[in-house]
């Protein structure tokens, strides 16, 4: 393991650090810096020419940054969501000169566990939910607005909530009688309207992921940059991605194996050389945590990494 202090365990941190195969001079990119615990852990594998580059829209995320990295000249902080990737990169000169990124999805531990932030129901707090509270639409907002039919639809296909119409028709019905404002008005509707739970998970939790994933525009954000990660890459550069549920999943595993594939041509066509459009080779196979690692941080039992390297 990796001798740094960190403020949070990271999920699997090791892995990241082999998919990454960091080069001492190289250039990388944490495109979700989180509390900087994946940041710490490169830049003590970088030499002193080396360069770490990182992104992130929670403002909480930079202020923690400014502290912990501000005397790392290696280090610079950009406070942007990273589906500006490309943005970022062009005006630094950097597109097509980066050794590696890394995307660890979904919501980190600190922003989990702070109340005031919305995103959990183990404690009562304002239903916000936004990675960055000073932009877009809070959830309560969100839900005050939102027809049923789409709010249905959220659940289901965001969620992958079994009882979403249930879910959406009680939801509905509630706002009518008074505004939704709090983390725990919204769990208390949403296990009230389940009739059944999953063993070990909260009923709210899939209806708190889907409108969680919504407000953030999450998906989009995901499938708007990983196209750019083939552009900010150089030759032999590394995409590592870690998802925390089926649907972040999906949409990494199709880009890759589809960029890995190329293509398509007819089975009749003679090909000479690799297929056409392959950007990608895939590294391994998906790593999960072990027994031990889940163990010790319970949070990360659903990870998965998955990682490519840019061809020439």
């Amino acid at each position: 393991m990796v001798d740094v202090a960190l403020p949070h365990q990271p999920v699997l941190l090791t892995e990241t650090l082999e998919a990454l195969a960091i080069r001492p001079e190289g250039c990388y990119v944490d495109a979700t810096f989180g509390r900087g615990g994946h940041a710490a852990a490169i830049l003590q594998r970088l030499g002193p020419d080396g360069r770490l580059l990182a992104l992130d829209r929670d403002p909480a995320a930079a202020d923690w940054a400014g502290t912990r990295f501000c005397g790392d000249g290696r280090f610079q902080f950009v406070r942007t969501p990273f589906g500006q990737l490309a943005r970022v990169l062009a005006e630094r000169e950097l597109m097509g000169r980066i050794d590696g990124i890394l995307f660890d999805l979904g919501v980190s531990s600190p922003q989990l566990d702070d109340p005031a932030r919305g995103f959990g129901f183990s404690r009562k707090g304002p239903l916000d939910m936004r990675m960055d509270p000073t932009a877009g639409v809070g959830a309560a907002e969100w839900l005050g607005r939102v027809p049923e039919t789409e709010l249905d639809r959220v659940l289901a296909e965001l969620g992958e909530e079994r009882f979403h119409r249930r879910v959406a028709r009680a939801i509905a019905a509630a706002r009518q009688q008074a505004p939704i404002a709090t983390t725990a008005k919204l769990a208390e509707i949403v296990a009230a309207a389940v009739p059944t739970r999953e063993p070990g998970k909260h009923p709210a939790t899939r209806t708190f992921q889907a409108i969680r994933i919504a407000v953030n525009d999450e998906l989009g954000e995901l499938e708007a940059v990983l196209p750019q990660s083939l552009t900010a890459l150089g030759a032999d550069g590394r995409l590592v991605v870690i998802s925390f549920h089926s649907l972040e999943d999906r949409v990494v595993k199709r880009f890759m194996r589809e960029q890995a594939r190329g293509r398509e041509l007819p089975l009749d066509l003679p090909v000479m050389g690799r297929p056409e459009g392959m950007t990608l080779r895939l590294i391994g196979r998906a790593v999960r945590p072990g027994p031990a690692e889940i163990a010790a941080n319970p949070r990360a039992r659903s990870a998965v990494l998955r990682a490519a390297e840019r061809l020439a």
